[in-house]
């Protein structure tokens, strides 16, 4: 009882303790201005998750030479997971033509149908199998700024060369943001920025990339606009990777891109090599430009899945929401091989026109 008679005076007395407002103070309240509370500002106190131990690692003017840089295609089994098989197969003929780098779960890799789980490890089972032989670039941007940060701390953490970002699609931020965004993943390792406004709804101008390259890290920026953007990087001195196939030579040789990122080289890596590699040669561009409009008529990866299951080095399995060329456009594919030659394209089979029912399209996987 005595206790109880304790903690009620206690109680009293703390309650005595309490400021009291007057109506003077409650008036000052409700007309000062409001400040934004400090405690609500928190500043990064994340440190970047990265390794310096410079056994396998890559330096950032090593990626900045890279003329060839395929960005490679992810081939599935019928239930939908990953060929390895058939991968290391076409990882192995892009060595063997003579690209210098790789992308792996690209737009054309279709990362965007992957878990993060089946990104890192595709990343990881191509350093661990071809780190030394060719340079493996992870795509590990995303819109949300965690999981790029995330993705790329995991990516360097298993080898990967270097990163390629995107700018935040669909849910766009300010350009003030899009430089924070890019800025928190750059600090983990070499960088390739990638625009391509055409999915994702905004350009990064200029400006932008300029202040990006400010940055140790910053090795150069795939670039889809066009060649009078690559040459207001280029005169200033940044390494730029054309983003479009129909352009590449052009940007090449006459607005001093260093090379190409590129998605017909899946399909004729020897000849985009001597492309970007051979100096001039406008009789080659022009032999290749049907295959790549033929490409690109419909949002890659589409003809490209098509072409490979037509050359038989690849199961002919689609994840959805992609599916194949209609039949018209497979017998066209036919003939752009005989046209080119058989023996410019990957694999050793003949090619194949292949009917409808001989594809498979998994929508769970």
């Amino acid at each position: 009882m005595a206790t109880l008679q304790s903690c009620r005076v206690c109680l009293r007395e703390s309650a005595l303790q309490l400021p009291r407002h007057h109506l003077t103070d409650n008036y000052r309240s409700r007309t000062a201005k409001w400040k934004c509370p400090r405690a609500a500002v928190i500043p990064n106190f994340h440190l970047p998750m990265r390794s310096f131990e410079v056994k396998n690692r890559t330096s950032v003017d090593d990626i900045k030479s890279l003329r060839l840089i395929t960005a490679i295609k992810t081939p599935y089994l019928p239930d939908g997971r990953f060929d390895l098989e058939a991968y290391d197969a076409l990882v192995n003929m892009q060595i063997e033509n003579g690209a210098e780098g790789v992308i792996v779960g690209g737009t054309t890799g279709e990362g965007q149908l992957m878990s993060w789980d089946e990104h890192i490890m595709l990343i990881g089972h191509t350093i661990n199998c071809y780190g030394g032989s060719i340079k493996v670039i992870g795509n590990t941007g995303s819109n949300s700024t965690r999981e790029a940060i995330h993705a790329t701390e995991q990516g360097f953490a298993v080898g990967m060369h270097a990163a390629l970002h995107i700018n935040p699609y669909y849910g766009k931020t300010s350009l003030e943001g899009l430089v924070s965004h890019l800025d928190s993943v750059m600090s983990m390792g070499p960088t390739i920025v990638y625009n391509v406004p055409s999915r994702t709804g905004q350009d990064i101008p200029p400006r932008v990339i300029h202040r990006l390259a400010q940055s140790s890290n910053f090795a150069g920026v795939k670039e889809c606009v066009g060649n009078d953007r690559v040459d207001q990087y280029t005169d200033k001195g940044i390494v730029v990777w054309s983003g479009n196939d129909d352009e590449c030579h052009d940007s090449r040789w006459n607005h001093g891109a260093t090379g190409v990122i590129s998605v017909t080289s899946n399909l004729v890596p020897g000849l985009m090599r001597e492309l970007m590699f051979g100096g001039k040669n406008p009789s080659l561009n022009a032999k290749i430009m049907p295959l790549v409009e033929w490409l690109f008529q419909e949002p890659n990866p589409i003809g490209l899945n098509t072409a490979l299951a037509q050359l038989g080095v690849v199961r002919p399995v689609f994840r959805l929401p992609y599916v194949p060329l209609p039949l018209a456009k497979r017998v066209e594919f036919v003939n752009l091989v005989e046209q080119i030659g058989r023996e410019n394209f990957v694999g050793e089979k003949d090619v194949k026109v292949l009917d409808d029912d001989d594809f498979v399209l998994v929508s769970r996987y």
